[in-house]
């Protein structure tokens, strides 16, 4: 009986019927689309849940935690030379200490974070109009896909904020070093790090993940717009389907080359905050995060913790010879 009330009512307005196609809200008044964006921030927390023990190995690697001794291995080349343990390895020892769900250690911060930023991707791409969208593989549409890049990487800058909730997770995790139970949840550790160090302390790190942050943006933006606009030919049966890898092709790339802003960002968050991962031996105390760029540019550690495979001991760091 609706659907027929809804057809003659149809009828006698064209213009209602013409709209036919955009979303009705439901029955309490809640958009449809809503169920897609419930959707996707779900995926979004499995992913971040499936791939969280990779970034919690990759952080204790950061922070310097080397707690299993290093290995005796032979190169291509037949030199034997010393490697540290890899992801398997590390991981297998977080279970032994905390158990299977120690390697989940400070997740819940990390799903806010991406649900934080997922949502207002999705409001971010919602206020580009489609129309722009395919207009970055017509040449003579330069200044609009300009304009378009500009657009995205302006409002991409937006999402820096969940650098706040990225702090309590990082912290979470640190305290695998020195054993520490200071962070626990997500709400009390914002109550313990407002009392302790105050609006001050939720931005440590900041600036550095926003440098990366707007520099891989840009660069990962701009470069596949150039190679879009120049090197793909329209012409190429292919063009479509080389265009649509661009961007991730490029993120990779983009990505090894901001990595020492993420390292210096993270060893930020966890410097002088009271846990042992933020103290001698482990770490010097910070003046700035320029101080703490300049200590591993020294050190030749700007990229530690970018592999999780194959890691060898720094020569300067053996104590006698491996031969």
């Amino acid at each position: 009986r609706a659907a027929a009330c809804r057809h003659m009512a149809a009828a006698r307005n064209p213009e209602e019927a013409g709209r036919g196609a955009e979303p009705r809200p439901a029955r309490d008044g809640t958009p449809v689309s809503v169920d897609m964006d419930t959707a996707i921030v779900l995926l979004g927390a499995g992913v971040t849940a499936i791939t969280h023990p990779l970034l919690y190995v990759k952080l204790l690697i950061q922070v310097g935690h080397e707690p299993l001794p290093p290995t005796v291995g032979t190169t291509l080349f037949g030199r034997k030379v010393l490697y540290l343990p890899g992801f398997f390895s590390y991981a297998q020892h977080i279970v032994k200490v905390d158990g299977k769900l120690g390697l989940f250690r400070g997740l819940s911060p990390r799903i806010v974070s991406s649900a934080i930023s997922t949502i207002v991707r999705s409001k971010v791409k919602q206020a580009i109009p489609v129309e722009e969208a395919h207009r970055m593989s017509n040449r003579e549409d330069l200044k609009a896909s300009l304009r378009k890049v500009v657009k995205e990487v302006s409002c991409g800058t937006e999402l820096i904020t969940v650098v706040l909730v990225a702090v309590i997770s990082v912290r979470c995790m640190a305290q695998f070093v020195g054993r520490e139970a200071k962070y626990g949840g997500l709400f009390s550790s914002i109550v313990k790090i407002f009392q302790e160090e105050g609006l001050g302390g939720f931005f440590v790190g900041l600036v550095p993940h926003v440098l990366g942050e707007v520099i891989f943006l840009w660069c990962c933006n701009l470069l596949a717009h150039f190679i879009n606009t120049y090197a793909v030919d329209d012409n190429f049966s292919q063009a479509p389907a080389v265009r649509s890898y661009t961007k991730f092709v490029m993120g990779i790339a983009v990505s090894v080359l901001t990595y020492p802003f993420m390292l210096v960002a993270d060893l930020m968050a966890v410097n002088s905050c009271g846990l042992a991962a933020g103290l001698p031996p482990y770490s010097p105390h910070f003046i700035s995060w320029i101080h703490c760029w300049s200590h591993l540019s020294q050190q030749a550690q700007l990229f530690r913790g970018s592999s999780f495979f194959f890691r060898r001991v720094p020569m300067a760091a053996v104590s006698m010879p491996v031969e």
